[in-house]
C-alpha cells in the first residue's frame, strides 16, 4: 500500500518558493503523479524530493527576505538622520530670529544747530542774481521730539541749517554822498544734504475714525485736506500745531503730535494659525455662533453617522460569513454564496466528492468549499449540539457488536436479491416495479448465531443522497456488479461514496451463472480504476456469487465477519441509546414511523427520543417483520412509534431523561431551519426579470410533492430540479411526507401549481376539493413514471419552432404581360407540388431576389389549388412584376415543430 500522503502541496510550495507545476513536472520524472490542485496531498518521502531539488530556490527566498530586511533598516537609519537634520535646522532658525529682534529704544532729535557763517562781504565782484521772493516767516514752535524706534543702521544726523535769503534792509545814504551799497541779513534754515530717513517701517495702523487733536481743524466735525503750497511751507495762519491736527505726511522736518509709540506687529504661532482656520471653516459651514441646542443636534447627527457607517461595515464583513447548520445541503450553499451550482459541484469533485444539488455536506467538507470562493462558516448549531452531554464509554463497559453493512450497487445488479437469499424471503414482490426505492434496515442472524445489520439501498440515480447515507452510518460496505454487464455511473458513485467514508469495500461479483458473465472483465475494469482486488494481487476482497442460486453467497458472509473482526467493532449497552435515523414516514393508522439504526447504547420502550426537530416518547418498537420489540441494542434496526414528525433521514437522533430540555433544543432547532430556508430563499431580481423578458416565452411549473418517505421526497426533488431549462423553471413549492391534504390543494389553487403523490393518495374531501378548484394530482409508484410524465408535460409548455419545409419548385419558361393585371409568369413544375397558399421565393442565378405570396394559380382558364410536378400552370406573383425568364420559383410552407427538452 502505498504511503500515506498527509502534507498539502500548497504547504511545500510556499516553502521552496516554486509554483504548482514546477513542483508536478519534477514529480511527474520522478514517476509520481499527483493533481493539478493547490490542496492536493504529499507523502513524506515526496515532500522530501521537493526539498532535495529546490533547495536553493528556497535558499533564494530566504536571501531576499534578508536583503529586504537590510533595506528597511538603511531606510529607517535614513529617517533617523533626516529627523535630525530638520531639528537642528530649526533650532538655528529660532536663534536666528533671536538675534533679530526689534529693541525698542528712544531718540531725542535736537533743534538746528549754527556751523558757520557766510561772508558776504563784497570784495570781489559777483555778478547780480535775482533777488527771491520775500517769505514771511511764522513764528517758530518749539520743536518736540518725537520718541521714534531707531533702525538698525545709524540714523543720519540732522542737516545743518543753511542761510536763507531774506529781504534787503532800507538803504541809507552815506555822508559824503558816496553810494551805500546794500546790507544782507544772514537767515537761518535747513540745508539739503541729499540723505533721507526711511520712516516706512515705522507707519502705525490707519484708524477708521480718528478725532481731531485740535487747531482749527479741531473745531470742526469733519478734517478738511488743504493742499500745501508749492514751496513746501504751511498756509499762512497755519502753523505746526495745525500740521500736527491733520497727522502731516511724515515728510522731514515735521513734527507729529503727542501720541504713543505703537508695537511692532508679532507673528501669530502655528497653534493660533490652526484655531484661526477652524473658526473660519465653522463660519463658512454655518457652525460657528450657535447655540447648545444646535450644538447637541450636530453631535447627535455625527453619532448617527458613525454607527450607520459602523453597521454597514459590519454588514459588508458578515456577507462574507456563512451561518448555516452542519447539514446544510449544495444547492444551499450555492444560494448564499451567490455562485452557480455547478462551481459548487466542481469544487467538491476536485476534493474528490461526488455531490448532488440537493446532497447535505458535512462541516468539514462545507468549511473546505466555503474557503474555495472566500467565504468563511459559522455554524450556529454549534451551541445546540454543545447541549447534549456525550458520556464517554470506559473499556471495561465495551462488548462486542454486530457489523453493519451496506449493500451498494447499480440498478437492477442484484443487491435485493441477494439480500432475499440471505434473509430468505422475497423483497423484490413488495417493490414498486422490481426496484428498491427506500432505504432497508434489516437484522439478519447467520447459522452459527453471528448477527449482522443490513442496510439496502436503491440502485437509481436519483437516490444519490440516499447512498450517502447509506454509506456514513456503515462499517462495511458490499459493492454488488453484475457479471454481464460493465462498472454503471451509479457503481462509480457508490464506490466514491464508500472512499469518501473510509470504510472497507468488498466487491460481490453477481450474476456468474449466466452464460453471458464475465467476472474477469469486472475486475480488470477495477484495476483501471486503481482498486485491485485479491486475485489481482491486491488487497481488496471480492467474490463471484449468483443471488439467484445461493453461489457463494456463505463464502462471501465469511469474508464480511473476516472483516468484522478486523476492526474490533465494540459498543456499551449499559448506557442511553444513540444512533441514526434510516427513513421517516406517515402510516395511516400509526401516525408518524421512523426507521432508525441504533449504534450506541439500549433504546427501549418508553423513552424519550430526540431526532433531528422532532420528539417524542416512544409508545412501540418493531422489526423489519413486523415484530414487537421492547428493547433494542447496539447495530440492531427498529421502527419506531411516537415522534411528533418525520424525522430528516440521516438526523441522528439520543434519548433524554428530562423531556423538557429535548423540547427545548427541538424548539431551538425549528427556529434555526426556519432562518435557514429564509437565508436560502432566493427571491426574483432585476437581472433575472431581464432574462426573462429578453427570453420573451419564459414559463414557470409550480409543483407540490408528496411521498410516503422522505428519502423518496428528496430524491424526486432533485430529479425534478434537475429538469429546468432556460425557458422553463420548475419550482417545487413545497415538498413533506404523508398524504395529500386540503391545504395542499389551496396551495395549489393559489398558486397554479400541480401536485404529484408518490405512493400517497388524497386525504378526507381533499379530492372533492380538488375537482372543485381543477387542480391536477398525479399519482406515481415508479420514479421513472414520474420524471418521464414532468418532462412531457414541459415539453407541452414550450413554444412550437416554426421550420420551413420546400413543397415543390418551378421553371418560368415564358412570360405574358397584360395590361392593368401584371406580368404572369408560364411556369412548368419540375419538382414536388405548387399549392396557391404556399409563400413563394423567386431565385435568379441561384440568388433569392423576393419573397412573397402568390396572387393567382391557374392551369388553362381554371384557377386550382395546387399543380403536381410535370405540369405547367401560369402563375401571378403579388405585388411583384419584374419576373424573367427562367427564374426559378421555389414554394414553401411553415410548419411548427414541437420542441424536446
Amino acid at each position: 500500500m502505498s504511503e500515506e500522503r498527509t502534507i498539502r502541496i500548497s504547504k511545500a510550495l510556499r516553502e521552496l518558493n516554486i509554483s504548482l507545476d514546477r513542483a508536478r513536472d519534477f514529480l511527474k520524472e520522478k514517476g509520481i503523479v499527483i493533481e493539478s490542485n493547490p490542496n492536493a496531498k504529499v507523502s513524506d518521502s515526496e515532500y522530501i524530493l521537493l526539498l532535495n531539488e529546490f533547495a536553493g530556490d528556497r535558499g533564494n527566498k530566504e536571501a531576499s527576505i534578508e536583503i529586504s530586511r537590510e533595506k528597511n533598516k538603511e531606510k529607517e537609519a535614513l529617517r533617523l538622520e533626516r529627523e535630525k537634520e530638520l531639528e537642528e535646522k530649526k533650532r538655528q532658525d529660532d536663534e536666528r530670529q533671536k538675534q533679530q529682534e526689534v529693541i525698542k529704544a528712544k531718540a531725542v532729535v535736537t533743534g538746528p544747530k549754527q556751523v558757520g557763517t557766510i561772508d558776504l562781504d563784497p570784495k570781489k565782484p559777483a555778478a547780480p542774481a535775482p533777488a527771491p521772493a520775500p517769505v514771511e516767516t511764522p513764528p517758530a514752535a518749539p520743536p518736540v521730539a518725537e520718541p521714534v524706534a531707531p533702525v538698525a543702521e545709524p540714523v543720519a544726523p540732522v542737516a545743518a541749517p543753511a542761510p536763507v535769503a531774506a529781504a534787503p534792509e532800507e538803504a541809507k545814504p552815506a555822508e559824503g554822498g558816496d553810494t551805500i551799497q546794500t546790507k544782507y541779513v544772514q537767515l537761518s534754515g535747513t540745508t539739503f544734504t541729499g540723505q533721507k530717513i526711511d520712516l516706512s517701517q515705522f507707519d502705525r495702523a490707519k484708524k477708521k475714525k480718528e478725532e481731531p487733536a485740535g487747531g482749527d481743524a479741531g473745531a470742526k466735525g469733519k478734517r478738511k485736506r488743504i493742499p500745501s503750497k508749492p514751496g513746501g511751507g504751511f498756509g499762512p495762519g497755519q502753523g505746526a500745531a495745525g500740521a500736527n491736527a491733520r497727522g502731516g505726511n511724515n515728510r522731514p522736518g515735521q513734527a507729529k503730535g503727542n501720541r504713543p509709540a505703537v508695537a511692532s506687529k508679532v507673528e501669530p504661532t502655528e497653534e493660533e494659525v490652526k484655531n484661526q482656520i477652524r473658526e473660519t471653516l465653522e463660519k463658512l459651514q454655518g457652525k460657528g455662533g450657535k447655540s447648545k441646542a444646535a450644538k447637541y443636534r450636530r453631535d447627535k447627527r455625527e453619532s448617527h453617522r458613525q454607527k450607520s457607517e459602523d453597521e454597514m461595515r459590519s454588514i459588508e464583513e458578515g456577507s462574507k460569513t456563512l451561518k448555516v447548520t452542519e447539514f446544510v445541503t449544495v444547492g444551499e450553499v450555492a444560494t448564499m454564496m451567490d455562485v452557480p451550482i455547478t462551481k459548487v459541484i466542481g469544487a467538491c469533485m476536485s476534493l474528490g466528492i461526488m455531490v448532488t444539488m440537493n446532497q447535505r455536506l458535512d462541516a468539514e467538507t462545507l468549511t473546505i468549499v466555503a474557503d474555495e470562493f472566500g467565504f468563511d462558516v459559522e455554524f450556529i448549531t454549534t451551541d445546540i449540539e454543545e447541549n447534549i452531554q456525550v458520556e464517554e464509554d470506559r473499556p471495561e463497559d465495551l462488548v462486542n457488536r454486530a457489523p453493519i453493512v451496506t449493500v451498494m450497487g447499480h440498478v437492477d445488479h442484484g443487491k435485493t436479491s441477494l439480500l432475499d437469499y440471505i434473509r430468505k424471503e422475497n423483497v423484490i414482490a413488495g417493490e414498486s416495479g422490481g426496484i428498491t426505492q427506500h432505504i432497508g434496515a434489516y437484522g439478519v442472524t447467520l447459522d452459527n448465531g453471528q448477527k449482522i445489520a443490513f442496510l439496502d439501498t436503491p440502485g437509481h440515480e436519483a437516490f444519490t443522497a440516499m447512498r450517502a447515507r447509506g454509506a456514513q452510518v456503515t462499517d462495511i460496505a458490499i459493492i454488488v456488479i453484475a457479471a454481464d454487464d460493465d462498472i454503471m455511473p451509479q457503481t462509480k458513485e457508490a464506490i466514491s461514496h464508500a472512499q469518501a467514508a473510509g470504510v472497507p469495500i468488498i466487491f460481490a461479483i453477481n450474476k456468474v451463472d449466466k452464460p453471458t458473465a464475465n467476472p474477469e472483465k469486472i475486475k480488470e475494469r477495477l484495476a483501471g480504476m486503481n482498486l485491485l482486488v485479491e486475485d489481482w494481487g491486491g488487497k481488496i476482497q471480492s467474490h463471484d456469487i449468483s443471488a439467484k442460486t445461493g453461489l457463494g453467497v456463505k463464502d462471501l458472509l465469511e469474508k464480511v465477519l473476516l472483516e468484522a473482526e478486523i476492526l474490533d467493532l465494540k459498543a456499551n449497552p449499559n448506557r442511553v441509546a444513540s444512533g441514526t435515523v434510516v427513513e421517516a414516514f406517515l402510516d395511516k393508522g400509526k401516525g408518524y414511523v421512523a426507521t432508525i439504526l441504533v449504534q450506541n447504547g439500549t433504546l427501549r420502550v418508553g423513552d424519550y427520543m430526540l431526532a433531528g426537530k422532532n420528539h417524542g416518547k416512544i409508545r412501540a418498537m418493531h422489526d423489519e417483520r413486523g415484530h414487537v420489540v421492547k428493547e433494542a441494542g447496539p447495530a440492531t434496526p427498529v421502527s419506531v412509534l411516537g415522534l411528533d414528525g418525520a424525522p430528516t433521514a440521516g438526523d441522528k437522533f439520543t434519548v433524554f431523561e428530562d423531556e423538557r430540555e429535548a423540547k427545548q433544543i427541538a424548539a431551538k432547532r425549528t427556529q434555526l431551519q426556519r432562518e435557514q430556508s429564509v437565508r436560502t430563499q432566493r427571491h426574483i431580481t432585476l437581472a433575472e426579470i431581464g432574462r426573462r423578458i429578453a427570453l420573451g416565452q419564459f414559463k414557470e411549473l409550480n409543483i407540490i410533492l408528496k411521498g410516503d418517505v422522505d428519502g423518496s421526497v428528496e430524491a424526486l426533488s432533485d430529479s425534478f430540479s434537475k429538469l429546468s431549462t432556460d425557458e422553463i423553471q420548475i419550482n417545487i413549492i413545497h415538498k413533506g411526507v404523508g398524504a395529500i391534504t386540503e391545504s395542499d390543494v389551496m396551495l395549489a389553487s393559489a398558486s397554479d401549481a400541480i401536485i404529484i403523490g408518490f405512493n400517497v393518495r388524497p386525504a378526507g374531501n381533499a379530492k372533492q376539493l380538488a375537482d372543485k378548484e381543477e387542480i391536477d394530482i398525479r399519482h406515481y409508484s415508479i420514479i421513472y413514471d414520474a420524471i418521464d410524465d414532468l418532462k412531457d408535460a414541459m415539453e407541452g409548455m414550450l413554444s412550437p419552432v416554426m421550420k420551413e419545409e420546400v413543397t415543390g419548385t418551378a421553371e418560368i419558361r415564358e412570360i405574358f404581360k397584360i395590361s392593368k393585371v401584371g406580368s404572369i409568369a408560364g411556369c412548368m413544375v419540375t419538382d414536388g407540388k405548387i399549392f396557391r397558399n404556399s409563400k413563394i421565393r423567386i431565385i435568379r442565378e441561384g440568388v433569392v431576389v423576393y419573397t412573397g405570396e402568390l396572387s393567382t394559380l391557374k392551369r388553362f382558364k381554371d384557377d386550382v389549388k395546387e399543380v403536381s410536378k410535370g405540369y405547367d400552370c401560369g402563375m401571378q406573383v403579388k405585388n411583384y412584376n419584374n419576373i424573367e425568364q427562367y427564374d426559378i420559383i421555389e414554394a414553401f410552407q411553415e410548419v411548427a415543430v414541437k420542441k424536446k427538452l
